[in-house]
């Protein structure tokens, strides 16, 4: 297909004209482009990390995963006394002052650890007859004895080599060695990731719960350490890996770096409250008094816009 940048009539034969292939020139133009994109992303993109799953979580570090487990099964976990949106935990939740921020919803989606996290996975999975009675005698068990078993079984795992379940003292722990040890067996599996993402659809697409289980231990805590992702190391705005991350995210991240808010129990309220009020004034600065006169007391837009000025004065 060919085109010409200008008529050819005898009318404006005093323009200059060239053939011009529109398709050509396309086509080109969508090569370059493609093969700039594919070279860009390949050198600059983010990585594209392998998730961090229960399964690998499990196989990685079975000790901290059995630790947790007990924790999510005796209630003591952060998830299991977080408060909401995910339970009824007396005195937890950030405050804003005398507001209550984090309990102003309530409690939209319920976790129960011990149920949703053990139970519950245990017991929709064909497991051996020893599993079965465990549980049943946990179920049976009042929550006075419950917690005894799960406080007894922690204190010994903090005490034994390296956290080995295996090399664990002898003592009064019930049926949680043996449920701990099935649902570890299960997490090795990979068929306790299915469990906890179990909706009743088709679509599993709701990681609350391992991503909540997770959380609860220290190994991805590690991870994001290493990859300075944590709180404390400005990791709202960075990425994982050497790669630039969230640079526009620098101010709200700013705020855990500092006293009061980084040693603060409600430092997420306090940078929220502090960030809104941020907000509100850059939104009313054309009212403020002062505030909206500075522009032209510094005069910065006849810097600006000087050679504009410079012609008219």
């Amino acid at each position: 297909m060919k085109w010409r940048t200008a008529d050819t009539t005898p009318e404006s034969s005093s323009f200059p004209t060239r053939p011009y292939d529109l398709v050509k020139e396309v086509t080109i133009a969508l090569v370059v482009v493609a093969l700039l994109t594919v070279g860009l992303a390949a050198v600059f993109s983010s990585p594209d990390d392998r998730p961090v799953t229960v399964a690998s979580w499990s196989r990685a570090d079975p000790a901290d995963f059995t630790a947790t487990a007990v924790t999510e099964l005796g209630g003591t976990s952060t998830s299991a006394q977080y408060g909401a949106p995910y339970n009824h935990t007396p005195g937890a939740g950030q405050k804003l002052g005398p507001l209550g921020l984090q309990n102003a919803a309530g409690v939209r989606i319920p976790v129960d650890t011990a149920r949703d996290f053990v139970l519950r996975p245990l017991s929709s999975s064909p497991e051996p007859a020893s599993v079965t009675a465990a549980l049943s005698t946990w179920n049976a068990a009042p929550a006075a004895k419950q917690q005894s078993w799960t406080s007894a079984y922690t204190d010994a795992l903090g005490k034994a080599p390296d956290g080995d379940p295996a090399k664990v003292a002898p003592g009064d722990y019930g049926p949680v060695p043996t449920i701990s040890t099935a649902l570890l067996d299960l997490a090795r599996s990979g068929s306790l990731d299915g469990q906890l993402l179990a909706e009743g659809g088709f679509y599993q697409s709701d990681y609350t719960h391992p991503l909540l289980f997770l959380a609860d231990g220290s190994y991805l805590p590690g991870l994001a350490d290493a990859q300075h992702l944590t709180g404390s190391q400005w990791g709202m705005m960075n990425e994982t890996g050497n790669y630039p991350g969230q640079a526009w995210l620098w101010l709200y991240t700013f705020w855990y770096q500092i006293d009061p808010f980084k040693s603060s129990h409600n430092a997420d309220a306090l940078v929220w409250g502090t960030m809104a009020l941020l907000s509100l004034g850059l939104v009313l600065v054309p009212f403020i008094p002062g505030v909206r006169s500075i522009p032209r007391w510094t005069r910065v837009h006849r810097l600006i816009w000087r050679d504009y000025y410079r012609s008219h004065h």
